[in-house]
């Protein structure tokens, strides 16, 4: 892909160099006193490398397919002479173009900025009326039946706080220290008290937190 480039490089240098030079002796025909060597091969050589511009604004991909295909490189070359030769005109036309595009995309820009203030400005007092306010409201301390005793506290740590939010029997057992059948009592409390809720998968049962229970972990915090 290097090599390529710098042949297309060497291209469009050569070609604007010729282009430039046989521009140069048409103009002399018409005017040989405003007519300068060293201003046409400048111009010539800068409108031949505007040509992968034009190229790219016409959507073209004749610069990816002249790396394969001989023809298109041929094809290549020749926009890139035809370009040298019509140099004058072709920069002020492609000078030309770029601002317009750009003026045009400014123009775009401005105008949605436009709308997107006048949307805002008219749902901001809908926004700030139908927006809740942030209370801190104190939790109630735990009435002597609402306080869990230690296993159910350590549950309900345990699900809340956990890496998994869905859990088996066997890891909380684990985790919590305690062994199966007590395990397995607590958690029928916790779901008849709405503490807890089980589900039963492809992996088994698993028993997870509720809002019930996230509640009464955040009193207890």
């Amino acid at each position: 892909m290097a090599n390529h480039i710098f042949v297309l490089v060497a291209v469009m240098l050569m070609a604007g160099v010729f282009g430039g030079l046989v521009n140069y002796y048409m103009q002399s025909q018409y005017d040989p006193d405003t007519t300068s060597l060293p201003r046409s091969l400048v111009v010539g050589i800068g409108a031949s490398f505007l040509v992968p511009v034009i190229l790219a604004l016409v959507n073209s991909d004749l610069i990816t397919e002249s790396s394969q295909d001989s023809t298109r490189f041929l094809i290549f070359t020749g926009f890139c002479l035809i370009a040298a030769i019509a140099s004058r005109f072709l920069v002020t036309s492609v000078s030309d173009r770029i601002l317009s595009e750009a003026r045009r995309a400014r123009e775009q820009s401005d105008r949605v900025m436009h709308e997107l203030y006048l949307v805002q400005s008219e749902l901001r007092p809908l926004i700030e009326t139908e927006t809740e306010e942030d209370l801190k409201i104190e939790p109630e301390p735990l009435t002597p039946e609402e306080e869990p005793d230690v296993t159910t506290a350590n549950v309900l740590k345990t699900l809340g706080n956990g890496r998994y939010i869905f859990r088996s029997l066997g890891g909380l057992c684990k985790e919590v220290d305690v062994d199966e059948p007590t395990m397995v009592k607590t958690l029928e409390i916790m779901v008849a008290r709405n503490l807890a809720g089980r589900i039963t998968g492809k992996q088994g049962v698993r028993w997870h937190l509720t809002d019930g229970g996230r509640r009464l972990l955040a009193r207890m915090s």
